[in-house]
């Protein structure tokens, strides 16, 4: 018996636009992992719980603006705009939550949601020591990209955490190629140059010249 096709997605965005839940249900199915996988990797201090409550919500954004969205870029490329957006909402009233004495807890375990829809974090195979140094260089990499303007945080995100083409890039953006290339260019540029002094700074600390 042949498989029958996917519902191409532009329907599927039309039926979720008509309130029908069936269509909002496949259309979370088929973008959920995604979206986690990409608010994993926007905050290596993130637990499972905080990207479960980031994706969450994301995806009561998606349902509130879902009209705003014109089919210029892919709705995946829309989603991990809103996505990154969420996620560093989410950064900063937990900073700010610090700041003010409070305390965020960490889990030691999270059971998955009911609805069997996984997020699919990848495993860490490497020893301890070695997922503790990458966890430490990744937290740096992230105090980096939180120091750049917000259009370099952006581009960067959807490039390389999101994974998008210059092309969807362009599309989500309202940018043409060239400028997408220079403008991805120029805030590497910057990025480096702020990565260069934090990772600096915290080699000396870590490793203090004699007097």
């Amino acid at each position: 018996m042949p498989l029958m096709n996917p519902v191409p997605e532009a329907e599927l965005i039309t039926r979720c636009r008509r309130g029908e839940a069936q269509a909002w249900d496949e259309l979370f199915d088929s973008h959920y992992a995604a979206v986690g996988r990409f608010v994993f990797q926007l905050g290596a201090d993130f637990t499972r719980e905080d990207v479960e409550e980031i994706c969450q919500e994301a995806f009561l954004s998606v349902i509130k603006n879902l009209d705003f969205f014109n089919g210029k870029s892919r709705f995946q490329t829309w989603l991990f705009r809103i996505a990154a957006n969420k996620a560093r909402d989410y950064r900063e009233h937990r900073q700010a939550a610090k700041r003010g004495g409070g305390q965020i807890p960490i889990p030691l375990h999270v059971e998955s949601p009911e609805n069997g829809l996984v997020i699919d974090p990848p495993s860490a195979s490497p020893g301890a020591d070695a997922v503790l140094m990458n966890a430490e260089r990744a937290a740096l990499l992230q105090h980096a990209i939180n120091q750049l303007s917000n259009p370099c945080q952006e581009i960067i995100e959807l490039r390389y955490f999101g994974d998008l083409t210059y092309e969807e890039i362009g599309a989500e953006l309202s940018l043409n190629l060239k400028t997408v290339s220079s403008r991805l260019s120029k805030c590497l540029d910057h990025l480096e140059e702020i990565a260069r002094t934090i990772f600096s700074r915290e080699k000396s600390t870590a490793f203090p010249s004699n007097p």
